[in-house]
């Protein structure tokens, strides 16, 4: 079975190097058919003194947020539509992409365009998938929302899910899915 040994500058916490290692056991899994039980991940740490590239010292670069975490954070600020908290999440190329092929890449078009569909609206979470590809995060969300339409009835529910992409950490890009339009009252 496959052994895996990677090296590290000294420096980074437990919950980067176990989040690096179950990452690499995942990665082994998704080429090779290995049992989890069959594949070792070894981590070392050297000091930085010990640790040289191009004749130069380094230092451990900073650990990346965690894909679905940056997700769930920027979903919980634009359900509380504190915009200026969720703005900080998207990366400078951001773009949304809604059903019926709608694109905008500002929060502020979102909000007016949201406010001909419903008063408030917000998302029961089932779950988060991630998956990484090349430079970027892939991450998928799905659930269900509820809310208010324009007549003031409510709504409950709806089936979603979002696929967002990350790059350095920050979301460049949310399309987005759900029977929002079978629900609608008018």
């Amino acid at each position: 079975m496959p052994v895996i040994k990677y090296t590290l500058i000294k420096g980074y916490d437990a919950e980067t190097i176990a989040t690096l290692s179950r990452r690499m056991t995942d990665a082994v899994r998704a080429t090779i058919a290995a049992p989890p039980d069959g594949i070792t991940v070894i981590a070392e740490e050297v000091p930085a003194t010990n640790y040289m590239r191009g004749g130069k010292a380094r230092t451990p670069g900073a650990p990346v947020p965690g894909a679905a975490a940056v997700v769930r954070d920027y979903l919980a600020a634009m359900e509380a539509r504190d915009l200026t908290s969720a703005q900080g999440y998207l990366h400078d190329d951001f773009e949304m992409i809604f059903p019926g092929g709608i694109t905008m890449q500002t929060l502020e078009a979102l909000t007016a365009w949201s406010k001909n569909r419903y008063t408030s609206i917000g998302k029961s979470i089932e779950g988060f998938d991630e998956a990484f590809e090349e430079d970027r995060a892939i991450v998928w969300c799905r659930g269900s929302l509820y809310g208010t339409w324009l007549d003031s009835s409510s709504f409950e529910g709806v089936r979603f899910t979002d696929r967002f992409e990350l790059v350095a950490g920050r979301i460049s890009r949310q399309e987005v899915w759900n029977d929002l339009a079978e629900h609608r009252p008018f």
